[in-house]
């Protein structure tokens, strides 16, 4: 098979850098380097629908969570949104005093100066600060010479300066991007970077930043090591300036392209959780902190709750996360091949806590970031999870998510293991419906009643509980929402909706809709199933189903 189309001789080999005395290669990192989050802006502006503000605030909450002292939360002079958000963030006072927000914008004077306008009153930010460099913006974009290139780096630069000379309460710190780095002459970079230094003039106590993104991942990561460590080598004022990482995904190296560059110098790298961003993605944070933190280095950032990050990242994105993404993908730690079952498992029953983990297949102690090894050992799709989700699928109808189907077929498994024998279709169903459907429940839904005011509900209801009448009462941003937030209120319980899931079983105007709910308290994960004719029910009823399996056994643990 052949196509015009697909001509490598289009292209050409990126050139090497001429750097023979390079010192990268013998270089290892030993400290992570400074963290900023681009979640808010470059992660945000990359979806296809952009997060609300609540999305936003609860992605800033995370981020925080996670120990980011620096992040970058907008675009203000060119989204009218996220020019409020930057505005709520500071009249709010919602910034700890630890963390430095960041924004974005281009190097023209009236978007410099709306960007200072959004950041009145901010106790200390970062200003970034960019222009196209390259070849191929400045020759068929911009159609400017390299002298136009500088001189609006430079006008740019001189703008923030007078701007933060008039916001002088403000600790400013000056950021500074040849945007498309990997694309410009190495010379011409070093030379445009001075320039725009030669404005602010950085020092040693009040250092510049310097950000040397690969907007496009043009060559392999190597190359991208030395031009940093050549730019590193040229630029002036260089113990007065903070060399910076922006690295993008495009050729499926960023997260190495990074690592690379901190080896060849950079002392600061840009990235987002789990790798969102323009194209294919900016660099994924957690997995170089993670490489870092498996190496024995202190990453500076808490990753101990995965799930809880990969939760409201893909609330916050509506957009999943690989099955195989390193270390946050559902099956990153998960062996289907028998001799891999075993060599983990052996390899686990003589590890002793406290000592150097050595374990076959496992680069990391799965539970350092909140998953089990009952996720590590269990039934590939040839033994019992594939099976049985196929026969719930096409014989009844039920799509079960992934976390459900690894958490039936180990009830699945037990029952086939007592019996030696192989369980047919309607077995597996009996089974299912016992197990979730008509289960003993202690709580059920009597009644219930739902006003809507201003995008808030209110939910007040009569459940069962125990065997006794339990009358409850709350508001939220939705039912269910409003529901947990009554049942917590009214029985102290602490839990959190770790997945949710639903759809239509059957066609018609007739059909039902199935809901599935996993809940997490104190570690242990608990999960319910519901169906009904109308879709709230089955989500109440669902949740309830989880929360009785919890009720359950904190009462019988009492």
């Amino acid at each position: 098979m052949s196509s015009g189309h697909f001509d490598h001789n289009k292209y050409k080999p990126f050139p090497p850098i001429d750097i023979k005395d390079r010192t990268w290669p013998d270089q290892v990192i030993s400290e992570a380097p400074t963290w900023c989050s681009v979640d808010l802006r470059d992660g945000n502006q990359a979806l296809i629908e952009p997060m609300s503000v609540e999305q936003k605030e609860k992605m800033f909450g995370l981020l925080v969570e996670v120990g980011f002292k620096e992040i970058e939360v907008g675009f203000p002079a060119a989204s009218q949104p996220d020019f409020d958000f930057v505005r709520s963030l500071i009249e709010e006072h919602r910034v700890p005093e630890d963390v430095t927000i960041q924004v974005l914008t281009q190097a023209r004077p009236e978007l410099i100066q709306r960007t200072f306008e959004a950041l009145k009153g901010a106790r200390r930010a970062i200003v970034h600060v960019y222009n196209s460099t390259s070849i191929a913006q400045r020759e068929k974009v911009f159609k400017t010479d390299k002298a136009g290139i500088i001189a609006i780096a430079v006008v740019g630069a001189e703008e923030m300066k007078r701007c933060a000379e008039l916001q002088a309460e403000t600790e400013w710190v000056f950021q500074y991007s040849p945007e498309s780095f990997t694309g410009t002459e190495l010379d011409f970079a070093v030379e445009v970077c001075d320039a725009v230094n030669d404005v602010w003039n950085p020092t040693p106590d009040n250092p510049s930043i310097i950000n040397v993104p690969s907007t496009v991942e043009m060559a392999t990561p190597n190359i991208y090591a030395d031009q940093v460590e050549w730019f590193s080598r040229q630029i002036k004022r260089r113990d007065s300036v903070i060399v910076s990482l922006h690295t993008h995904n495009d050729r499926s190296c960023a997260v190495g392209a990074a690592e690379l560059a901190v080896m060849a110098g950079a002392q600061r790298v840009e990235g987002t959780l789990l790798g969102n961003g323009e194209r294919t993605g900016n660099m994924d944070v957690v997995v170089m902190a993670m490489n870092l933190y498996s190496q024995g280095i202190d990453p500076k950032l808490d990753l101990h709750d995965m799930d809880h990050i990969v939760s409201v990242v893909r609330e916050c994105t509506q957009i999943d996360v690989h099955p195989r993404q390193p270390y946050s993908g559902d099956l990153v730690f998960t062996a289907f091949s028998g001799s891999h079952q075993d060599a983990i498992k052996k390899c686990l029953d003589i590890y002793e806590e406290g000592s150097t983990w050595e374990t076959a297949y496992l680069p990391i102690d799965p539970r350092d970031i909140g998953r089990s090894y009952q996720d590590v050992i269990r039934v590939n799709s040839q033994s019992g999870k594939g099976g049985v989700a196929y026969v719930l699928s096409n014989k009844f109808g039920f799509e079960l998510p992934r976390w459900l189907q690894i958490e039936f077929s180990r009830v699945v498994q037990k029952v086939t293991e007592v019996s030696g024998q192989e369980i047919h279709p309607d077995e597996i169903w009996d089974l299912f419906n016992r197990h979730y459907l008509n289960n003993e429940k202690a709580l059920s839904l009597e009644n219930f009643t739902i006003e809507k005011s201003e995008g808030r509900e209110t939910f007040k209801a009569q459940l069962d509980y125990f065997g006794e009448d339990l009358s409850i009462s709350g508001e939220g941003d939705g039912v269910l929402d409003a529901f947990v937030e009554a049942l917590q209120q009214a029985i102290k319980l602490d839990f959190e909706i770790m997945e949710y899931g639903e759809h239509a079983l059957g066609q018609g105007a007739d059909a039902e809709a199935v809901t599935y709910i996993q809940i997490r308290c104190d570690g242990h994960r608990y999960s319910g199933v519901a169906i009904s004719k109308d879709i709230i029910a089955s989500s109440l009823n669902a949740f309830m189903g989880a929360a009785s399996q919890l009720l359950s056994e904190q009462r019988a643990a009492a």
